[in-house]
């Protein structure tokens, strides 16, 4: 388990010089699709995880619905985000393949940010975010998904967030890492709010 201080820890993601964290030919393309909340997530969120707990069994440790398709009323992008904890992410051998068999693509490997892989999935759209056991981030993404179903005001400012940054990165023909940057000073800060709140701060 992930110590309170890595857990508060806004650890930046950047890839060491000359590396990138996506697979030759899987980087983003332009643009961002923000869409209102739509009710039909929950039920595609079900689909996808019976899909892993199927393909990998006992391999699964935890697995959860993060991100803003996670939260009720929430605009967010028609992706639905997915946290998997195996027991060694960098051993790929012993869970990649069945996921790949299964209609998932290996697409993210960033080994400098707690071993994480992302795969994606066409249908339902997902993406798929693995970690192993000692990872803060899955703990850091339940909070947040947690403290904005609980807390309107900052769901609110949230989705503000998110749609003026889709609008700017789209305007400048970004990606959505690109995206992910522009609400990423908002995010820190309802981060802070909820680690407060937890006594982590």
């Amino acid at each position: 388990m992930p110590t309170a201080h890595e857990i508060v820890e806004h650890k930046p993601a950047e890839p060491p010089h000359g590396q990138s964290p996506f697979l030759p030919g899987k980087e983003p393309r332009p643009g961002v699709e923000v869409v209102r909340y739509d009710s039909r997530w929950p039920e595609a969120y079900q689909v996808l995880q019976q899909r892993v707990r199927a393909s990998l069994g006992r391999r699964v440790l935890a697995l959860d619905h993060v991100g803003s398709t996670a939260v009720p009323g929430l605009a967010a992008k028609p992706v639905i985000d997915l946290t998997l904890i195996v027991a060694d992410p960098a051993e790929e051998d012993a869970w990649v393949p069945d996921l790949e068999a299964a209609g998932f693509d290996l697409v993210i490997r960033e080994p400098w940010w707690y071993e994480h892989r992302a795969l994606v999935h066409t249908e339902p759209r997902s993406n798929l975010h693995v970690y192993g056991p000692d990872a803060a981030e899955p703990v850091r993404q339940r909070m947040f998904r947690d403290w904005l179903i609980e807390h309107p005001d900052d769901r609110a400012l949230y989705e503000q967030a998110k749609l003026s940054s889709a609008e700017a990165a789209n305007d400048a023909g970004e990606h959505v890492m690109q995206y992910n940057a522009r609400k990423e000073r908002v995010i820190r800060d309802i981060y802070d709010r909820a680690f407060r709140a937890a006594g982590l701060l």
